[in-house]
């Protein structure tokens, strides 16, 4: 839960993770709290975004080391931590696909997949919806495509999502049932 307080005549926010980035920016060793918490998070997001997930887990990297190198940089007001790293995250994502327009498989495993033992069946049911859910995620606008990205593989909140779309909650909001509304009619053309 966030509280907002003043400092200097300004309204900033206290989250959960002020503490950590204060750590972060006194002690550089401090940053692996920060790291192990998002690791997962942001992974999966770029997972999203990746051809494949040795590129993922590059992209991973390099996101984690521009947030340490610029951790003493980071200032709690603007925007939640979360968002900060995601920006980080978002633009390499970004600078990645100009350098190299990659092709996602349609038969790579998911950035959504959770491990387990599924009779052969099932297996292949589960691929096919997966598949299913892909072709629908690309008649998406890359935009929409990014803010899907955002709130399911990079497990991001509308607050969260908000700064780094450049909008308000309630329109980033309003933003994502448009999206998922038509990422449901898109889906329901395939069948």
């Amino acid at each position: 839960m966030l509280r907002a307080f003043a400092i200097r005549g300004t309204v900033a926010a206290s989250g959960p993770d002020d503490a950590l980035v204060a750590a972060a920016q006194a002690d550089p060793e401090a940053f692996a709290a920060l790291y192990e918490r998002y690791l997962p998070r942001v992974y999966r997001y770029l997972a999203a975004k990746a051809s494949s997930p040795e590129d993922a887990a590059d992209l991973t990297q390099a996101v984690f080391l521009k947030a340490f190198d610029s951790v003493g940089r980071f200032r709690p007001g603007k925007a939640p931590f979360t968002s900060w790293l995601f920006r980080i995250a978002r633009n390499s994502a970004i600078d990645a696909n100009r350098r190299r327009r990659p092709a996602v498989s349609l038969e790579a495993d998911s950035p959504f997949d959770l491990p387990g033992e599924q009779l052969p069946e099932e297996e292949a049911l589960r691929r096919e919806r997966l598949q299913e859910i892909r072709a629908a995620v690309a008649k998406l606008k890359p935009n929409q495509r990014d803010l899907i990205a955002l709130r399911y593989a990079g497990g991001l909140t509308i607050n969260e999502i908000a700064p780094l779309i450049g909008k308000k909650p309630e329109a980033a909001k309003k933003q994502l049932q448009r999206t998922l509304r038509e990422l449901k009619e898109h889906y329901g053309d395939d069948e």
